[in-house]
């Protein structure tokens, strides 16, 4: 069975560098390669231009962080943050140093005679990662290291991290399906599926021009509509789709009879008010409002049975649409996204 496929990328010094995708599509094994738990049966893994393909892990000058922190229970924290010091046989006064930095780095300090069980999540996920960073490794891994805190707790912690990630210079290597996270915190994202790396790029690059289907659907959400180029007009494209709804879209070199693929994101669809027209214009009914606080997310049922998914900016400038209600809904062309597959 195969993990990965052909997986090719240069992951850049000093880069936040998130793996985003599903369970089992590949990133854990990918992140496991490079820090040596696995080998791969083909190809090559460098650091910093050093072939470590079949060097060990504590040879690798990587660190890790796990998302159940792998802390040793019975040991303090300055005997955790310790542990890779200790085995790299530093001298004792400079592993005292070294940790007290690295617990001053993740505002521990004062904290090193507790053990784990008398920490938080939060604080226990400062702790590992003080003992990964403490032995200054050139990159860092990190293993869905959020995941187990909750909401609040885990967005602090990403402000944390990226913060801590610029503040050393580390190189870091992050795995997560959480869509929101790896745009929040990453210079740049490979979205992985199925044991390939399907598109990478900047998170406004991948967020505002997905390359496919499932990359528009997974990075966010998306209307999808599958048919066919009816014409070509200028720079737009007149399209059919499979249930005879008209869409008039961005060329993007497409032609007259090729089938095409079209997302549309939620916020970019609006409800229109009065006069207001836009390039595609429908109306429906509100099936469904629900409230997110700053937003307010519509689900439109067309006559053809199609539903749209709206969102809306909970500003007061638009009155509030209760199910049932007749609406218009409309974008205009450029706001389609044209899709591979």
């Amino acid at each position: 069975m195969v993990a990965i496929d052909d997986v090719s990328m240069t992951i850049q010094e000093g880069e936040f560098f998130s793996l985003l995708g599903p369970s089992g599509c590949g990133k854990t094994t990918t992140l496991r390669l490079i820090a040596g738990f696995e080998e791969p049966t083909e190809g090559t893994v460098y650091i910093r231009g050093r072939d470590v393909t079949h060097v060990p892990p504590h040879k690798r000058d990587t660190g890790m962080v796990f998302q159940n922190y792998a802390l040793f229970p019975h040991r303090t924290i300055f005997d955790n943050v310790a542990f890779g010091l200790r085995m790299r046989h530093f001298p004792k006064e400079e592993i005292k140093k070294k940790v007290n930095e690295a617990l001053k780095l993740v505002e521990m300090e004062g904290l090193g005679d507790r053990r784990p069980s008398q920490l938080s999540g939060g604080q226990q996920q400062r702790v590992a990662l003080a003992r990964a960073i403490v032995i200054e490794p050139t990159v860092l891994l990190c293993d869905e290291p959020l995941g187990a805190l909750d909401k609040k707790l885990r967005q602090q912690m990403q402000f944390e991290l990226k913060k801590l990630q610029k503040k050393i210079g580390v190189t870091l290597v992050y795995v997560t399906h959480d869509q929101e996270e790896a745009l929040t915190m990453s210079d740049r994202i490979a979205v992985m599926h199925q044991g390939l790396v399907v598109q990478m790029g900047s998170p406004l690059q991948i967020y505002n021009h997905p390359e496919t289907r499932f990359v528009s659907n997974f990075i966010g959400d998306s209307n999808l509509f599958e048919g066919s180029v009816e014409k070509m007009e200028r720079d737009l494209a007149h399209v059919v789709t499979s249930e005879q709804i008209r869409l008039v879209a961005g060329s993007y070199g497409s032609s007259s009879g090729d089938p095409i693929t079209i997302a549309v994101r939620p916020e970019k669809a609006r409800l229109l008010i009065g006069d207001e027209r836009a390039e595609n214009c429908f109306t429906g009914s509100v099936e469904s409002a629900n409230f997110m606080g700053v937003s307010i997310m519509y689900r439109i049922a067309l006559p053809s049975g199609r539903l749209l998914f709206v969102m809306e900016p909970n500003d007061g400038s638009k009155p509030i649409y209760a199910p049932g209600q007749e609406a218009r809904v409309g974008w205009d062309g450029t706001d389609c996204l044209i899709l591979k597959g």
